[in-house]
């Protein structure tokens, strides 16, 4: 019957959770929002993976162990979540506290990377030695595989790509230093500054996708503009493709990958979206470490992460 390992895609809004083969095949999974309490919330951990284990009728023992992506800070050495925004806990030890509970061994990374692993290992970066992943979504991270090994940094926080500086004197981050890649490409600045601009008396088509409602206006709203050609979301998005193509040059020069993955909610805006950012990083980019990059679509979409969760624990326990 073989073993078994655990994935877990810990988010700020649902858990993803799957027991997957040696060859990381997909056996049993569930999808939970996630539970805000924060004593509430390892138990609920605790009972996806029971729940998960009874679904595919695999014995317990046959279960190596458990990897698990989280969002914010990891240091991946303790397991610890050190910060975790849309989570209920700060400096918050998941993996003793998780093996405790389940009598399972555990291993934490962070989401970014884990996504990057993920894409390495089952889609997009296939084939390729060196690759960086980024997603642009609510806001911005990388993950960074070198020579087929997930790259961490010595503290662990490598790929922090959202927080390079592209605008000195920019609006100020949730970082708290100014003109971070993050606060000018994320999902999040595209809606502030769609509806900034609303608020000017400007963005017409914008509003009238969000039904006349200043608040509900988003990236996907202005992504939606966009595509029907209107002329003002093109100009947002004209200046996040200039942003992200500063970011993605610097990451060509300095790595000289031969894959980028790009995924996350922004980027599934669409093609003439994609081609925008690599016409500004072809730009921008050195032509020696430019001409031999491919740059991608991440292709596993909402299984990106806790693919990634499977490929660490496979990587740890088999």
């Amino acid at each position: 019957m073989g073993n078994y390992v655990v994935g877990i895609d810990l988010g700020g809004t649902k858990i993803y959770t799957a027991l997957a083969n040696l060859n990381g095949e997909i056996v049993a999974e569930e999808i939970e929002p996630t539970t805000k309490d924060e004593t509430k919330l390892l138990h609920q951990l605790g009972n996806m993976v029971k729940g998960v284990i009874a679904k595919s009728a695999v014995p317990k023992e046959k279960v190596l162990g458990i990897g698990i992506g989280a969002p914010g800070t990891v240091d991946h050495r303790t397991g610890t979540l050190i910060t975790a925004p849309n989570l209920p806990w700060q400096n918050y030890p998941l993996k003793i506290n998780l093996q405790a509970l389940l009598r399972l061994p555990v291993e934490v990374d962070n989401d970014a990377n884990l996504a990057a692993l993920g894409e390495y290992r089952y889609g997009a970066g296939r084939g390729h030695k060196d690759m960086v992943y980024v997603t642009v979504s609510t806001g911005i991270g990388a993950g960074i595989i070198i020579d087929g090994q997930l790259y961490r940094g010595s503290s662990g926080s490598a790929g922090e790509l959202g927080h390079t500086i592209v605008e000195p004197g920019g609006p100020r981050c949730n970082c708290g230093r100014r003109g971070c890649l993050e606060v000018m490409a994320s999902g999040t600045a595209i809606g502030e500054r769609a509806r900034q601009l609303v608020a000017e008396g400007f963005g017409q088509e914008i509003l009238k996708l969000a039904q006349g409602n200043i608040e509900a206006i988003n990236a996907k709203t202005v992504g939606e503009a966009f595509l029907a050609g209107d002329p003002e979301a093109k100009g947002i998005l004209n200046e996040v493709a200039f942003y992200l193509g500063i970011g993605l040059a610097n990451v060509v020069n300095l790595l000289n990958p031969s894959l980028i993955v790009l995924g996350g909610g922004v980027i599934n805006i669409g093609e003439p979206f994609l081609e925008l950012i690599r016409e500004e990083l072809a730009e921008k980019a050195l032509p020696q470490p430019y001409k031999d990059l491919t740059v991608k679509k991440a292709v596993l979409g909402s299984k990106t992460g806790v693919m990634g969760a499977i490929a660490l624990a496979l990587e740890r326990f088999s």
